[in-house]
């Protein structure tokens, strides 16, 4: 063979490994695409699944031209790099294939076409190992459109959770702590300061998790965390609401309707900064949508889009930073479409943001240039009554494993914190 063939293999080789290992990050989806979501029965829901069970992936199109989208599943580690499992080891069936499930808008003023991806589909008929997983919806010249994290569990772990107060005098009034412990049944952890990891989530918010804590210490099989530091979180505040199920009607939190463009426009009242203010109970559904047309039997295809429209008053964050709205709706992006704009004559933030009718929780996030978020200077404020969900992952690799297991899952809420 001669030697420059031999070179430029070595060189491909080389090039395809360390493309491979490339932490996956999630593609954020072009301005046509809206309301992506994981749903299990019926609801909208973390993108976190136990072993064995069902889920959808649906989103829609806004283009409604039917086009051809192809989906593929990628096993990744904890730190989100490519494991060297064969595909075939981790999906019964295989991918790469087409949704199939579809369908138009129907008496809409937005056209759009609503694709469903079920899991298990008849193409991937099962996942077979837990883990991290990116799901990349792919276009028909099979380059990627956009992509999404969703994890998958066993139940081979007890995790126990509690949320406290912080325990730093400081940021006693801001902050939650997490104290939690793991133990098992079926396994015996080897070594857990290095094969145990977790990943702890605040309403479901990747970009807020914390990750690579060690146990604290160990009580025969249980692994107990009790920092005082590396498990606290901001406290933040209450999400904010609009409702427009009734696309015609001004609801709660929407101030007008205007029907003189294509599709309607919904108005909402000028929300004022909370962060000076005191705490405020009032329930909501950390960060989650509800897609729902009063009017309409399958609010799938028959919820209509609007143009809502928000504003904000802050004048106290004439900050060198920039004001985004986030939510589970938009999978807390912080991209210039979801960017606040200041209005200097009415002193305000405003952003247009279309949005498919029916129940939307969000929130204000400041971040820097660079999408760092500065969660101690929230536009709404941190408070350690908030109402906030947690959720924790366990991760663990023993010396025979090929990959890391998600071996459990906890939850626990800050209604019940405690000093």
């Amino acid at each position: 063979m001669p030697k420059f063939l031999v070179q430029n293999l070595l060189l491909f080789f080389i090039f395809t490994s360390a493309t491979a290992q490339e932490v996956q990050t999630e593609i954020l989806p072009p301005y046509n695409i809206k309301t992506v979501t994981f749903v299990q029965g019926g609801t909208n829901v973390v993108p976190i699944f136990e072993l064995g069970s069902s889920f959808e992936f649906q989103f829609d199109d806004l283009f409604g031209n039917e086009a051809n989208y192809y989906y593929e599943v990628t096993h990744c580690d904890y730190n989100w790099k490519p494991t060297d499992i064969p595909k075939l080891d981790y999906i019964r069936g295989f991918d790469n294939q087409r949704i199939m499930d579809y369908s138009n808008s129907f008496n809409t003023l937005q056209v759009y076409s609503h694709y469903r991806l079920a899991f298990p589909n008849q193409f991937t008929t099962q996942i077979r190992l837990s883990g991290n997983y990116m799901l990349k919806i792919l276009n028909e010249d099979r380059d990627v459109v956009f992509s999404r994290k969703f994890i998958v569990f066993e139940n081979k772990a007890t995790v126990s959770a509690q949320v406290k107060r912080s325990r730093e005098v400081s940021n006693i009034a801001f902050k939650q702590n997490l104290d939690f412990s793991i133990s098992s049944n079926d396994i015996a952890f080897q070594t857990p300061i290095q094969n145990v990891k977790v990943l702890l989530l605040q309403n479901g918010d990747f970009s807020t998790s914390m990750k690579n804590i060690v146990p604290q210490y160990t009580i025969g099989n249980e692994l107990v965390y009790k920092y005082d530091k590396e498990t606290q979180f901001w406290g933040g505040n209450e999400f904010l609401y609009f409702e427009n199920k009734d696309i015609r009607a001004a609801a709660n939190n929407v101030g007008k309707i205007n029907s003189n463009s294509d599709i309607y426009s919904a108005y909402l009242h000028t929300n004022a900064a909370r962060g000076s203010q005191i705490y405020t109970v009032y329930q909501d559904i950390n960060g989650n949508f509800v897609v729902k047309n009063i009017n309409g039997a399958s609010n799938d295809i028959e919820a209509d889009y609007a143009w809502v429209y928000f504003s904000l008053s802050a004048p106290a964050f004439r900050l060198n930073k920039d004001i985004y709205i986030t939510g589970m709706f938009n999978n807390y992006s912080l991209s210039p479409e979801y960017k606040m704009d200041y209005n200097t004559e009415r002193d305000v933030y405003e952003k247009a943001i279309m949005i498919k009718q029916g129940f939307t929780s969000y929130e204000y996030k400041v971040a820097d240039r660079k999408g760092i978020i500065d969660y101690e200077n929230a536009i709404d404020g941190n408070y350690y009554q908030t109402e906030n969900e947690y959720t924790i992952l366990v991760y663990y690799r023993q010396s025979s494993d090929r990959y890391q297991r998600v071996i459990g899952k906890g939850n626990a809420s800050s209604v019940n914190i405690i000093n």
